[in-house]
């Protein structure tokens, strides 16, 4: 999709789109909604407590001959996964390596902004490896902390650019609160949470199972979100003026290679579930300034999501005995954002309901990632655009969520 109009205005478009680069954001902070850090090797032992640092990970140079290192825990020897810590793309990408294939800006601050400079970001929000997937629930716990205190520290670097997402698990509800409030206290942003409660026999299935719940939980769950034992949590967040994140999970990953594409689409589009959760079960209505936003999932069908929960609602409202105070498209302007990396589609649908509240975002230095080529990027999605109209998708919007200020 090349141009964001259509009929004869095409062909300007395109001038425009060749000509947007620096000069058209000069003077525009870009906020770059969803980057990511990786901590360094030494990220375990530095930070986990005294109790679990001998059982922490332990990364092996790989023999001579050998293309990859090793990542040593609770008895496997795994090869070093570089699907979220290096920025080649196409042929270039390789999905195992060594440290010294690691991109610097993963966990080095300085190069971080070396790289975000390269790229035109002036700040950028990060989200990163989190909580280790251990079959050891107490280390489980025990390694968000450590995460969180990690990247408060590479923050702390330079505090008005990198803006810190805290991880929080979702077991118990009083020790969330208190895993919140800490993360304020260290100048931490927002927090992500699972998009679904969790349990604690989530270590059971093994640590595949345990990562993939720190960004998923339990759907089947008897306890949701939307239930008012959760209204504590929500209100600790407004308190302490935390935006709170889902960044992808909504469905489990197949572990199949072969189901690798696939689980890329359904990350995004399932992340309707949890939204429709909070907004049907009355969340924003019991708190309105509540921030909740779905990152990395794409923005394109949210404002499709917005019209049908419309419908659905005026529909099925009096048998389902549901009142809002509103209808549930107005939530999701008002307390529901989206991150994009790249989607001609949401920006198109900027004006619509649901489509408002979207932030542009390079994923970096994911696989994904548009980087260094992120104004080439935006050339072709905001191309004919006037700076009303991107500024807030690269620059307001995030500013608003992340409660950044000036």
């Amino acid at each position: 999709m090349e141009s964001l109009t259509a009929g004869p205005a095409r062909s300007k478009d395109r001038a425009r789109n060749r000509a947007f680069g620096r000069e058209q954001v000069a003077g525009l902070e870009l906020i770059d909604a969803d980057a990511h850090v990786n901590p360094p090797p030494t990220f375990w032992d530095d930070y986990l407590p005294a109790a679990f640092k001998d059982r922490g990970p332990k990364i092996e140079e790989g023999a001579a001959g050998e293309a990859h290192d090793w990542v040593v825990f609770e008895g496997s020897r795994k090869p070093l996964n570089l699907m979220s810590s290096t920025v080649a793309q196409g042929r270039e990408f390789k999905p195992v390596g060594r440290k010294s294939d690691i991109q610097a800006g993963s966990w080095e601050p300085a190069a971080r902004l070396q790289d975000m400079q390269k790229d035109g970001v002036g700040r950028a929000v990060l989200f990163g490896g989190g909580p280790l997937g251990a079959l050891d629930n107490d280390l489980y716990i025990a390694s968000f902390d450590a995460y969180n205190r990690w990247l408060a520290d590479f923050c702390a670097y330079d505090a008005k650019r990198l803006v810190g997402v805290a991880y929080l698990p979702m077991q118990d509800i009083d020790q969330s609160i208190a895993m919140l409030k800490d993360a304020a206290k260290r100048g931490l942003k927002a927090v992500n949470i699972p998009a679904f409660p969790q349990s604690k026999k989530g270590t059971a299935g093994g640590g595949f199972a345990a990562q993939v719940l720190a960004l998923s939980g339990d759907p089947d769950g008897d306890l949701q979100y939307d239930n008012p034992e959760f209204d504590r949590f929500w209100q600790a967040c407004v308190d302490h003026d935390m935006a709170i994140t889902i960044h992808l999970g909504a469905r489990v990953a197949r572990p199949q290679m072969t189901r690798f594409l696939p689980n890329l689409v359904m990350s995004k589009l399932c992340m309707a579930e949890p939204i429709s959760i909070m907004i049907f079960g009355g969340v924003f209505d019991r708190f309105p300034t509540l921030r909740f936003g779905s990152i990395e999932s794409g923005v394109g069908w949210m404002s499709w999501m917005a019209k049908y929960m419309d419908d659905i609602y005026d529909n099925q409202r009096h048998w389902l005995q549901l009142e809002l105070k509103e209808r549930p498209s107005f939530y999701m302007d008002q307390n529901v954002y989206g991150s994009f990396i790249r989607d001609p589609v949401g920006v198109l649908n900027r004006h619509l309901p649901g489509g408002k509240n979207i932030m542009w975002s390079t994923d970096y230095p994911h696989s994904e990632t548009t980087w260094p080529d992120s104004l080439a990027v935006m050339a072709k999605q905001f191309g004919g655009l006037t700076e009303a109209e991107y500024r807030p998708i690269v620059h307001d919007n995030a500013m608003r969520f992340f409660g950044l200020g000036a």
